[in-house]
């Protein structure tokens, strides 16, 4: 699936597993010329306050056999990036039986690792928790005003334990190799999507971030 960026029904809301209380912090979004290296790349605006996060999400498809993924995307930090703290990049998967997979993956500007998720609980008593890998990556240390290329592989088994294979940053490959437990029970409908989501640093700010040329593949 190509261009998930320019789906029109892209949603928005605060992440309550964020600092503070709910509302501190909101998104906007459109679709604009520049910057962008497809003509339309999208612009998410989240202004925060207490270290707040908005999760911006779009449903792309159904396919509950999927095993394998690969997120494929071009993102773009302005001169506002130094409000940006960490940023994830998710896909989360409805399986044959009901159960939601959730592919949680992120640059950690506070650990200045690459994270992942993982359920530490039961699907049915879920617990999610963040884990960090052994490979580094800095959101703050991202080149300003240009476009990097994230790349994303992983893949599941029956159970839905996700295995965090690799990730690549402007074409240099990390591995993380990871294997966890990530089913939910979530009761979603089937339905496979995607989130972006952005969390701010400090006590309040503005950040503007955009995404282009969006792939996911799976098989």
């Amino acid at each position: 699936m190509s261009a998930i960026e320019a789906l029109s029904d892209w949603k928005e809301a605060y992440d309550a597993g964020t600092s503070g209380s709910s509302g501190n912090a909101g998104g906007t979004m459109i679709m604009v010329e520049s910057p962008s290296l497809s003509g339309q790349a999208r612009e998410f605006q989240t202004t925060y306050s207490n270290y707040g996060g908005e999760r911006y999400w779009v449903s792309f498809g159904q396919d509950t056999a999927a095993t394998h993924f690969l997120y494929d995307g071009w993102i773009y930090l302005d001169d506002t990036a130094g409000d940006v703290a960490n940023l994830e990049m998710d896909i989360n998967q409805v399986m044959a039986n009901g159960q939601t997979v959730i592919y949680g993956f992120q640059c950690d500007g506070y650990a200045k690792t690459w994270d992942y998720t993982a359920n530490a609980g039961t699907p049915q008593n879920p617990v999610d928790r963040w884990l960090k890998s052994d490979q580094v990556c800095d959101v703050q240390s991202w080149t300003r005003n240009a476009w990097h290329h994230v790349q994303v592989m992983d893949s599941r088994d029956d159970a839905g334990n996700v295995t965090y294979e690799s990730v690549w940053l402007d074409g240099a490959e990390q591995d993380i190799h990871a294997t966890v437990p990530s089913a939910f029970a979530l009761g979603w409908a089937p339905t496979l999507l995607t989130n972006l989501q952005v969390d701010g640093l400090g006590a309040g700010g503005e950040s503007m971030v955009y995404l282009d040329q969006l792939t996911v593949y799976r098989w």
